[in-house]
């Protein structure tokens, strides 16, 4: 051990445990150096931008061997005291590497080292004459037309960076409608705001402002409030007229949504409310967007962030409110690299800055269930829908023995039509992209496997190819069986994009719109086919998961699910939990305005304990009795997990890793390890996988027993051989 005035102990974004020592730089005075600041350091053969996490005067290490930073990047660290607080505990909860979880606190640009800048930028206001232009007047130009349409939805100057993630090529029809004199062009939002007051509020009901004054009476403190609605209920409204009262008070709000599909809805509608600056993060942001928005919210400059899951570590210069949106989510919860929950680490980050936490859903987690029953979290309940609508009738349709037409059974098509004669909207549910789950030679019964994975490939037919929807690997439709090369091959299952084409035959003349991932991977499509929707353009809507939550669609009166039975069966606990929440959540687009609603799920288990518990008496009961069952189980929430996954290339060394890791660790009483067992699918993207579920009745005892295995997984020689993840609060077991 030496001696040295100053050693700066710095985190590099690795998957390594440790800290590393650098000397600082010869022409600055070390104390001026402050936690937090990014650095730049030589690491290997080249650099890294790495975090100082603080000096001390000894180094395990000589000073001959210690390397000196190359630069200072930032002057005063970007994120507070208590954001640097949060990463700490988030490393040391989540068992992850410190560096990295430095790392996914900032955007790519201020992790490649790259200047903590905001470029002025350019906010677009129609003039008095392009208020007033009918935009059908443009028609013969259609990008000058969907662009003034745009601005005209919005009630305040538009910047740059806005257009640029809704609207593709947008900038020389700007261009020539400030040549019509229809569009001016502002430096500052300052400058471009029309007003400055907050636009009128709905008139809440009971359930609703007693939920809002809660939360309000609550702002100068921590607290975690659960906002129970049935869909339709109005939550959205209560975050708006809670959010008010934060704006009042000059503070800011962080909002998080599950699914990027949501954002541009939820968007619209606080810029339609507030005419206050509001930001946005997501991943199909570029990384400069990414940047402006998270500088922007640390200086300030905004008051509203709505962001997915990455935007949670966003510093906040005024915190005032977290609200998570549909906090039952699986997405909030990271599933590769640093494995964290947003929800968990949100209600963390709520009370070390002492602002309240809302979250809000129409299908609570049965973790947060349990943590209003021990008095964690406060109940606000809103059981009734808003203005006149009613809640769907919910119906079980038994199609054993009935006739087929690619899932579609004669009872439900005979609905279907009566639904649209209507003139109302028909919404069809499929979780499964595709034409067809799976290829199968009607001959010799050969299946289309996927080269690296335990899994079929799944028919694309408009696109002629069989794509793996695990590691993504494809190929050309096949013409004929490789294995007899006789037999007929045969698409099995249902997929999206299968039931669209059997629509269209069955009901000609109907519009039918898709949509799926594969259907809205270009900028502006989803946003275009909402709006479609919404203006009574489409007749039947089919679509996956992105349809489940959050979307209001007036004029939808029948939702059906296609496939309820592929949920019911699966070794996963977590399962029935997420499948009750999928039709529930499914089941909200269904009647949520004056018509009412109804939701038919075809099934072939009619007197499955969980279908009849949702719908004779509803998403409640089912969670108290999945609890109970629970409880009986010794599951989470009454039990505390973690899930360590290893894969390699080659098919005996995770066993082997394992192997010696159990040789390795000391028997410990409370903490059980299950396995290691293959993982449900084996093979992924050509690597054998496996893994060791540990479990125990108390989280402290599960984290000291991770403080201990850690060091030994480090330790063992087949480490560098295989890729291994730990898991804590696994949320599925795959």
């Amino acid at each position: 051990m030496r001696n040295h005035l100053y050693i700066l102990k710095v985190a590099i974004p690795v998957p390594v445990y440790r800290l590393f020592d650098y000397l600082p730089p010869l022409d600055l005075d070390p104390k001026t150096l402050k936690p937090g600041i990014r650095l730049t350091v030589p690491f290997g053969r080249g650099q890294k931008t790495a975090f100082l996490i603080g000096l001390d005067s000894n180094s395990e290490v000589l000073s001959a061997k210690l390397k000196r930073i190359e630069a200072v990047l930032d002057e005063r660290p970007l994120l507070s005291d208590r954001d640097l607080s949060l990463l700490h505990w988030a490393a040391r909860y989540y068992h992850h590497p410190l560096g990295e979880v430095f790392s996914a606190a900032f955007p790519v640009a201020l992790r490649q080292g790259k200047p903590a800048t905001i470029k002025a930028e350019k906010f677009y206001v129609l003039t008095e004459k392009g208020r007033l232009l009918n935009p059908e007047q443009l028609r013969r130009a259609p990008k000058q037309k969907q662009l003034l349409y745009q601005l005209q939805t919005e009630r305040d100057a538009v910047p740059a960076s806005r257009l640029n993630a809704i609207l593709e090529n947008w900038r020389p029809a700007a261009k020539a409608l400030q040549d019509k004199q229809l569009l001016r062009l502002e430096g500052s939002a300052a400058n471009a705001k029309t007003h400055l007051t907050l636009n009128s509020q709905l008139h809440p009901n009971p359930l609703q402002q007693e939920a809002i004054e809660q939360v309000v009476c609550a702002l100068s403190r921590f607290e975690v409030f659960l906002l129970e609605g049935v869909t339709g209920s109005g939550k959205t409204e209560v975050y708006m007229q809670v959010i008010r009262s934060v704006l009042e008070l000059g503070l800011q709000v962080l909002v998080l949504l599950p699914e990027i599909t949501l954002t541009p809805q939820l968007e619209q509608r606080f810029r339609q409310r507030f005419s206050v600056p509001i930001t946005i993060s997501h991943s199909k942001l570029t990384d400069t967007q990414r940047q402006q928005a998270w500088l922007g919210m640390q200086r300030g400059d905004y008051a509203i962030m709505l962001g997915t899951r990455s935007a949670l570590f966003t510093p906040l210069a005024r915190p005032g409110l977290i609200i998570l949106d549909e906090e039952h989510d699986a997405s909030f919860k990271q599933q590769e690299g640093f494995r964290f929950s947003a929800r968990d680490v949100a209600v963390v980050r709520g009370k070390l800055l002492n602002v309240p936490v809302l979250l809000g859903t129409a299908t609570p987690s049965l973790e947060s269930v349990y943590n209003v029953e021990q008095g964690r979290y406060r109940l606000l309940h809103l059981t009734e829908r808003a203005g006149n609508a009613a809640p769907p009738k919910m119906l079980l349709l038994d199609i054993r023995n009935k006739r087929m037409q690619e899932g579609l059974s004669e009872p439900l098509i005979a609905e279907m039509h009566k639904t649209l004669a209507k003139n109302e909207q028909v919404l069809l549910f499929l979780n499964r992209r595709g034409f067809a789950p799976t290829l199968i030679c009607h001959g010799c019964g050969w299946v289309a496997r996927c080269r690296r994975c335990e899994a079929n490939m799944v028919v694309h037919y408009d696109e002629a190819l069989l794509r793996c929807h695990h590691c993504g690997s494809e190929q050309r439709l096949l013409p004929q069986c490789p294995e007899c090369k006789t037999g007929q091959l045969t698409p099995l299952g249902l997929g999206t994009e299968r039931v669209e084409k059997a629509l269209a035959q069955l009901f000609p003349g109907r519009s039918v719109i898709r949509l799926d991932r594969d259907t809205t991977q270009r900028k502006g499509v989803l946003e275009d086919a909402l709006d479609r929707i919404n203006r009574g353009e489409v007749d039947i809507v089919l679509g996956t998961q992105m349809l489940a939550k959050g979307h209001h669609f007036p004029n939808v009166t029948l939702v059906v699910m296609l496939d309820v039975d592929s949920g019911l069966f699966s070794i996963d606990f977590h399962a029935s939990e997420k499948l009750a929440q999928m039709i529930v959540q499914v089941s909200g687009r269904a009647g949520r305005a004056e018509k009412p609603g109804r939701v038919i799920l075809q099934t072939r288990k009619p007197d499955h304990p969980l279908l009849t518990t949702l719908i004779k008496e509803g998403y409640g009961c089912f969670a108290r009795s999945a609890l109970a069952e629970r409880q009986l189980a010794e599951l989470p929430p009454y039990s505390f997990q973690a899930l360590l996954r290893v894969e390699a290339t080659d098919s005996a060394v995770p066993l082997q890793f394992f192997e010696q890791l159990m040789q390795a660790v000391e028997p410990n009483r409370t903490v059980r390890m299950l396995g290691p067992v293959p993982a449900p699918m084996s093979r992924r993207a050509g690597r054998y996988r496996y893994q060791l579920l540990l479990q125990s009745p108390t989280r402290p005892e599960l984290h000291r027993f991770l403080d201990k295995l850690m060091p030994l997984i480090a330790g063992l020689k087949l480490t560098r051989k295989v890729r291994w993840s730990l898991d804590v609060d696994p949320v599925d077991l795959y």
